[in-house]
């Protein structure tokens, strides 16, 4: 079955390019276009795409609440792919913090835009460049760093958390641990609890606002 996307953007020209250069490939279909996040609840509920390429900065309803909507009101909702113009915008940032899933920039190659939309897909690796964890890291606050303390990761549940943040996947993890695959996926999943998080976009932010990982 091919991941299906959804593309929202106020940029009819945006829409367009993205539409062919995710067509192209024979995995990837476009379900449908919205110019602005005030349309996206409906189309994703009859859509269903298993991915919403979903521009920051629109009119009416703008890409951070609409990511908030879509996510509190669909049941197992798409992955969300934030596409923007400035990679440090800090809209990009409340975006995350809001739940989405990955992060691409708007004059990314072609090449860099399947494979953002494919990772995004897989849900298992994060799209989440340096300057965003350099705003992650700058967002720090107390709060966060007694969240983390109250968490208690165990030596192996944090060594799978810092390798998350560097955007690995679970095979890449496991590899890096020289453990399973399906032995990485039960840290991960004991890391989301005991963070309390959503999922991994979450925790990654939760690791860097607490300086429990820092941007190299």
């Amino acid at each position: 079955m091919p991941v299906t996307v959804l593309l929202v953007d106020d940029e009819p020209l945006v829409r367009a390019g993205l539409r062919a250069v995710l067509e192209a490939q024979p995995d990837i279909e476009v379900v449908g276009e919205a110019g602005d996040g005030a349309a996206v609840i409906p189309l994703v509920r009859r859509l269903r795409p298993d991915v919403v390429a979903m521009d920051v900065r629109m009119p009416l309803m703008d890409g951070i609440e609409a990511t908030r909507v879509v996510l509190r009101t669909v049941p197992d909702p798409p992955k969300i792919l934030v596409v923007t113009t400035f990679e440090n915008d800090e809209y990009v940032y409340e975006a995350l913090r809001a739940g989405a899933d990955g992060f691409l920039l708007k004059r990314a190659r072609p090449a860099e835009i399947v494979h953002a939309v494919r990772l995004v897909a897989e849900g298992e690796s994060l799209l989440f460049p340096a300057a965003v964890r350099q705003l992650a890291a700058e967002y720090g606050t107390s709060k966060a760093r007694e969240s983390m303390d109250r968490a208690s990761l165990t030596e192996r549940e944090a060594a799978v958390l810092r390798l998350m943040a560097r955007g690995l996947s679970n095979a890449e993890i496991a590899a890096k641990l020289v453990v399973g695959v399906e032995t990485v996926k039960t840290h991960v999943s004991a890391v989301l609890a005991k963070l309390g998080a959503r999922d991994r976009t979450q925790a990654v932010i939760a690791a860097y606002e607490s300086g429990f990982v820092t941007p190299s």
